[in-house]
């Protein structure tokens, strides 16, 4: 039997690698769109264009206005001379930020009260709107700071001390890059398996496989293993790439990430059978593994909390094998977590994987019929 399902195994990766076109559609897409998103796919904020209206002129204000101009994350777009252009600017985009300092502002400084200064910012993107108006908070505060200890003002009675553990310089690359290794882990074992059982039936062999002495569990075996085997190539590509070439920190051990890897690809494996199950054309199959990927990404955690989701949705990514996958791939990577720690992943992973190849087998049995 399984001499038989060797044959079947090497046929199939015969079929997808002697081909130098299939071999480049395996590995160069997957790596460019590893590079694209890695350097594209970012919560941080550079040289957000900012505008200035600073209607003090006074030591301290243009004290601010440094800070504001030698910040990395800002970028000093225009220099004011009144209100009238605010709005234009924001309008066209040409600003994402205006600080406008009160005349009053020097003078409020001077007798011990608060300084007046507005941030208008673009609302229309209401999450970098908040990260750039953090960014400009953290420098409101830090030139406060400096200048009461520089007037001999006592400290505020409270300081506020952050610390971020396992990402201390809140770098968003290393939160997204591991979610997109196994992104494109999950594309490819689809594609390839997907494929598989409809290319068969589209060039006319399918029936000739299913008078061969193999049983259907065995032809199952050799259409899945080899999309196996290339999805957990993908993703040690995917791995040495966000290690070497992002320098993303790989904290913990390989044991607990292949064996998590291993089990997600299972997974993903019967849902690519599934699908090449009830396909008739490669194009189907192709259709059906992009129907899948976007509400399998979407309801993962990939971007959004799925804390935030509702709980109807919450529910619904339990069935999700990515949303396990995720938090294996990042805590491995970032937490150093153990075989112990991953245990609430790996089991609903392995029973979403025993699930969906048995019902994969059902499909392939009736559809042989």
């Amino acid at each position: 039997m399984w001499r038989q399902i060797l044959a079947l195994i090497v046929k199939e990766l015969l079929v997808i690698l002697k081909d130098p076109k299939s071999r480049l559609v395996l590995i160069g897409p997957p790596l460019m769109q590893l590079l694209v998103f890695g350097y594209a796919a970012t919560f941080d904020l550079d040289h957000v264009p900012i505008a200035i209206y600073n209607q003090d002129h006074s030591a301290a204000s243009r004290d601010l206005v440094a800070r504001f101009a030698g910040s990395p994350s800002f970028k000093l777009a225009a220099m004011l001379d009144s209100t009238m252009r605010i709005e234009e600017l924001i309008d066209s985009r040409q600003v994402m930020l205006v600080l406008v300092i009160d005349p009053r502002f020097s003078r409020e400084l001077a007798l011990h009260r608060p300084g007046p200064v507005q941030l208008i910012t673009d609302g229309r993107n209401s999450n970098t709107a908040l990260i750039a108006l953090g960014y400009a908070n953290t420098i409101i505060s830090d030139f406060s700071l400096a200048w009461l200890a520089s007037h001999g003002e006592p400290s505020p009675p409270a300081l506020l001390d952050m610390r971020a553990r396992y990402n201390p310089a809140l770098v968003s690359r290393w939160f997204i890059i591991p979610g997109v290794v196994l992104i494109l882990t999950q594309l490819v074992t689809l594609v390839v398996i997907g494929m598989s059982v409809a290319r068969e039936r589209e060039v006319g062999t399918f029936d000739q496989l299913l008078v061969t002495p193999m049983r259907q569990i065995d032809i199952l075996l050799g259409k899945g293993l080899p999309g196996l085997m290339i999805g957990i190539s993908e993703a040690t590509i995917g791995i040495i790439a966000a290690s070497w070439w992002f320098e993303i920190p790989l904290r913990g051990s390989l044991a607990p990430l292949y064996l998590g890897l291993m089990l997600f690809v299972i997974a993903i494996t019967g849902i690519g059978l599934m699908i090449s199950s009830l396909s008739t054309t490669q194009q189907q199959a192709l259709l059906g593994a992009f129907l899948f990927m976007v509400p399998s990404v979407i309801l993962s955690g990939f971007a959004t909390p799925v804390s935030n989701m509702p709980a109807l949705i919450q529910d619904l990514t339990l069935l999700n094998p990515m949303r396990y996958g995720l938090i294996v791939v990042r805590g491995v990577f970032l937490e150093a977590a153990d075989a112990s720690l991953l245990w609430p992943q790996y089991w609903p992973m392995g029973l979403i994987g025993a699930v969906n190849l048995l019902v994969a087998g059902w499909l392939f049995r009736k559809r042989s019929v």
